[in-house]
């Protein structure tokens, strides 16, 4: 059984994968995520099973996009540093990502933060939110 594709999303051969499914969505400049029929866990990353009950039954949602920072470190290489973060959504699921804007040294767990994609519309990544804290 393929999963449906994200709202207002043609069902073509890309979408039967979750994966893509998903990346359809953040082209779109959607944060997608799947949510268990049978026992409501939302689901990410993708997949095509639910990791708490063994179903197939997985429906697409829109994330609202906000959350809070759970986890935060910093990376330091050649190209400068960086930071990696743990947000846990608002929608139920917790996600690797980073977080643009302020220096990496200066995101702190409990930082309040809303998805966006990169310009290229590849990859989720997070804000401040202005009305946060």
């Amino acid at each position: 059984m393929n999963p449906p594709a994200p709202r207002g999303v043609a069902v073509t051969p890309e979408h039967r994968s979750p994966a893509l499914a998903h990346r359809a969505g953040l082209g779109r400049g959607e944060l997608c995520y799947q949510r268990c029929a049978h026992c409501a866990a939302a689901v990410f990353p993708p997949r095509t099973l639910c990791p708490d009950c063994g179903t197939q039954k997985l429906g697409w949602e829109l994330s609202t996009g906000d959350g809070t920072v759970y986890a935060t470190t910093v990376v330091r290489g050649r190209d400068g540093a960086h930071n990696v973060v743990l947000v846990d959504l608002d929608d139920g699921f917790r996600m690797m990502s980073r977080v643009e804007g302020p220096a990496p040294e200066d995101v702190a767990i409990g930082d309040r933060v809303r998805f966006r994609t990169t310009a290229d519309g590849d990859t989720a990544v997070f804000e401040p939110k202005e009305d946060a804290r």
